[in-house]
């Protein structure tokens, strides 16, 4: 699963990155949790990519209310297609999710302890998104999940699934409206190679949705 994760990178790079017509005004952002804001990159109706703010947890645009009574914030890869929740948002509505990185938990005796997962490269990544609008009268409500795969061999000790981080060559595609078949869109949601990430021990402030900042990140000392 992916239940908190970092968004930090400058509108600057992610416009170089994923190929914005122009840079977002950002802030930074160093644990994105669950009904919070969430910076995605979709598709315009002019064919252009644009950057958008969403709420994290996907609401269809049949519900009768602007919230679900299941959590939504991750999809799996296995059912995304079917699902009645999401398979209308799989064939029409994929975005990307840029991130810097993401968190998870393992059991260490009776504590959970928080590890901090990064690209390798220090260049953001994109997860497999999906992005649903829900619209009654004047209200309007945009919001998105994550798809979440099994996990790769860097991630197994720590959680058996992981988000789905698109390989660069395949970013493209999947954002591309024209492709509704999941025949060919299911494939690309697969574990990243292992050695796309690396993993260290972070601090418990984590495990508060409200704290903030890169000190989140650092690494306890050895």
């Amino acid at each position: 699963m992916c239940g908190r994760f970092i968004q930090c990178a400058s509108g600057e790079r992610l416009a170089e990155r994923f190929h914005l017509p122009m840079a977002p005004k950002l802030t930074p952002r160093y644990n994105v949790a669950p009904s919070q804001p969430v910076g995605v990159i979709r598709v315009a109706g002019g064919g252009d990519r644009e950057y958008a703010s969403l709420r994290w947890g996907l609401v269809p645009a049949w519900s009768p209310e602007p919230r679900t009574a299941y959590s939504t914030f991750n999809a799996r890869a296995e059912t995304v297609a079917d699902k009645p929740t999401y398979r209308h948002a799989f064939r029409r509505r994929r975005c990307l999710i840029p991130a810097d990185g993401f968190y998870e938990w393992r059991l260490v005796g009776k504590r959970k302890q928080p590890y901090c997962i990064a690209p390798t490269d220090g260049e953001p990544f994109a997860f497999a998104g999906l992005w649903e609008r829900w619209e009654r009268d004047e209200t309007v409500v945009e919001s998105c999940t994550i798809v979440v795969t099994t996990a790769n061999a860097t991630i197994a000790p720590l959680h058996d699934r992981m988000p789905v981080i698109l390989a660069r060559a395949d970013e493209a595609r999947w954002l591309d409206p024209a492709l509704t078949d999941p025949a060919i869109l299911q494939p690309l949601l697969v574990p990243c190679a292992p050695e796309r990430l690396r993993v260290w021990p972070v601090g418990t402030a984590v495990n508060r949705s409200g704290s903030e900042g890169p000190d989140l990140m650092a690494p306890l000392p050895s």
